[in-house]
């Protein structure tokens, strides 16, 4: 018997190190194998981006008092509740809401998120909702909206008025380039509607009720504002029909999924935020210590801090639409800005003063506003083709790199294939207001007397017979092959935005042969000419609706929706509602007829 153990034994140590290369072989394939990448969840990312907000203090809340005692806490602890208690609570939300309200895993997995793992940073939303949520209140309230919607801009930004995501979307309602031109958000080098809490907030709820029109259903609304109509569609069709959220649940985007479970937590967590112990972190500031004044000429952030003596942060975090701290306002084009109401006597009084004020800024690195305005110019998206490079692209627009990178917010010299960028639009010119054009053609003028009385064999013909010359422009500009509005405007002195009002014209886009008016009903002097020192009136432009605009006729195709509809042809989705007279967006059938504007 020992002979037997032993000879097993003797064995077993001939065979082992046979196997050591199999175990070293199975080691190496196992680290060979590369680890699947994990994205970064988008609601956390958007939480985290609230760590860095400059306008928090962390100072003791002024809220905390409202709060009950939590004598059945230590400092230190945080409540939890049990399935049975967050379930009752929902509910009790779902029957005062037209929202529907349910309670799963999905969900508490959220209200874990919220109320324990990132509870500090969902005390910065409680304190960013006391700048926020009224105003959102008040436009749902106008839209007869569910109120309850204004915890959706929680999930799409963490109420971070600055927020950027990775795809692109922009500001507290997350609106990328394409959606927000939609609804009216206009994107410059200068100014982002879509960063504007205002703008943004008008425009995000239109795009929700066009959403809701179509469903009848704000869960599956909420799912279309995060993925599109299209992804929703597709997922209804999969699921054979079906019209709710947690039907088409599995045939939807990941990021989808995630979506409303997420809207339904953060509802919760803001409203039951003193049973979980959070208490508002103070952003310094609350909505209506805040006001608006019009800014009619162009002014910075760098005047109004230090002329006013008001935190240059606290500018830039209730201005957030003005990337470069530049208002390029003008008389015909005023702008609004946001100051807390004891500061706006102080610009109301020292208006006139404030524009003219040099800042060290100007003094010290010669910053003019003139060529601030040289470098206004519109923008549109543009799609990074394969092979593209930066230079080439900034080639192919008439910029230079640096500016190409300055619009974009660009760390570095390359693009990605079916990367959206901004660039400007082609052949559109600066929009420099009157008064500087005034300004730089007193200074060519008093050069070129200079220059005769230094040289008197120099030829000049008679200041009077230029004036008449320029009074009169010709009336009609017949659009050439390669030529824009914009290049259009510029040839004649005189706005995009005046050619566009006097040809009734609802986008900038001109036709080869199009006839173009360049005068409105009362003639316009052109810059350098004599007349009223007094500046005419500007003119707005119309309205638009189905008796003064050039149309087309479009055939209604299946899974066709407005948006979609105004963003492939260029126009707003009021437009096309104003023109056909539509009231509701779920109206559109297949093979209807509609008109598109021109």
């Amino acid at each position: 018997m020992r002979f037997i153990r032993l000879s097993f034994a003797f064995l077993i140590l001939l065979i082992y190190p046979h196997f050591l290369p199999a175990q070293d072989t199975i080691h190496k394939d196992t680290a060979a194998v590369r680890p699947k990448f994990v994205e970064d969840d988008a609601v956390v990312a958007m939480l985290d981006s609230l760590a860095d907000l400059k306008v928090f203090s962390d100072a003791a809340s002024p809220f905390a008092q409202k709060y009950p005692p939590w004598s059945n806490y230590t400092e230190t602890e945080i409540p939890y509740f049990n399935d049975s208690v967050y379930a009752s609570r929902i509910a009790q939300m779902n029957e005062n809401s037209p929202f529907e309200y349910v309670y799963n895993n999905e969900v508490r997995t959220f209200i874990e998120l919220y109320a324990v793992r990132k509870r500090k940073l969902t005390a910065r939303i409680l304190g960013l909702s006391q700048v926020y949520f009224p105003l959102f209140e008040e436009q749902l309230d106008r839209f007869n909206m569910p109120l309850e919607l204004k915890f959706l801009a929680v999930i799409e930004s963490a109420l971070n008025p600055v927020a950027n995501s990775r795809a692109g979307a922009k500001g507290l309602w997350q609106f990328m380039y394409g959606t927000g031109k939609v609804y009216g958000l206009k994107v410059s080098s200068y100014v982002d509607d879509r960063y504007d809490p205002y703008k943004a907030t008008i425009a995000a709820c239109e795009h929700l009720q066009d959403l809701y029109d179509i469903y009848g259903n704000w869960s599956l609304a909420l799912a279309a504002y995060n993925s599109g109509a299209g992804n929703v569609n597709k997922a209804i069709r999969r699921s054979g029909g079906m019209k709710n959220f947690w039907a088409i649940h599995r045939y939807l985007p990941k990021e989808t999924r995630s979506y409303v479970p997420a809207f339904i937590a953060a509802s919760y967590v803001l409203t039951y935020a003193s049973e979980h112990k959070i208490f508002p972190s103070d952003p310094g500031i609350l909505y209506y210590e805040v006001d608006t004044v019009t800014v009619k000429r162009p002014l910075t952030f760098s005047q109004l801090s230090e002329m006013l003596n008001i935190p240059m942060d606290e500018i830039v975090f209730l201005n957030p639409a003005y990337k470069k701290g530049v208002i390029p306002a003008t008389p015909e084009v005023p702008y609004k800005l946001r100051l807390r109401k004891k500061f706006v006597g102080d610009f109301i009084n020292n208006e006139n003063t404030l524009y003219a004020f040099k800042t060290k800024y100007a003094q010290s690195e010669g910053a003019s506003l003139e060529a601030i305005y040289a470098s206004y110019r519109e923008t549109e998206q543009y799609t990074v083709k394969k092979g593209e490079t930066l230079a080439g692209i900034a080639k192919k627009f008439h910029m230079t790199t640096a500016e190409l990178k300055s619009l974009n917010n660009l760390k570095k010299n390359y693009v990605k294939p079916r990367q959206h960028i901004l660039v400007y639009v082609p052949g559109s010119s600066p929009k420099i207001p009157d008064s500087l054009i005034r300004k730089q053609e007193m200074i060519a003028k008093a050069d070129s007397a200079k220059s005769i009385k230094q040289n008197k064999d120099t030829f000049k013909p008679d200041s009077r017979e230029q004036e008449k010359e320029a009074v009169a422009p010709p009336k009609v500009h017949i659009v050439k092959s390669g030529e824009t509005l914009g290049s259009i405007a510029g040839k004649y002195k005189v706005t995009t935005n005046e050619l566009m009002s006097w040809n009734n014209l609802s986008s900038s886009k001109v036709i080869v042969g199009e006839k173009i008016k360049l005068q409105g009903d009362q003639q316009k002097p052109v810059p350098g000419t004599t007349g009223s020192s007094k500046t005419a009136p500007a003119q707005t432009s119309p309205k638009p609706s189905g008796g003064n605009l050039k149309y087309f006729y479009y055939t209604i195709q299946s899974g066709d929706n407005l948006w979609d509809l105004a963003d492939r042809f260029d126009v707003t989705v009021a437009q096309i509602k104003n023109i056909n007279d539509i009231k509701n967006a779920s109206y559109l059938k297949p093979g209807q007829k509609i008109k598109i504007p021109k």
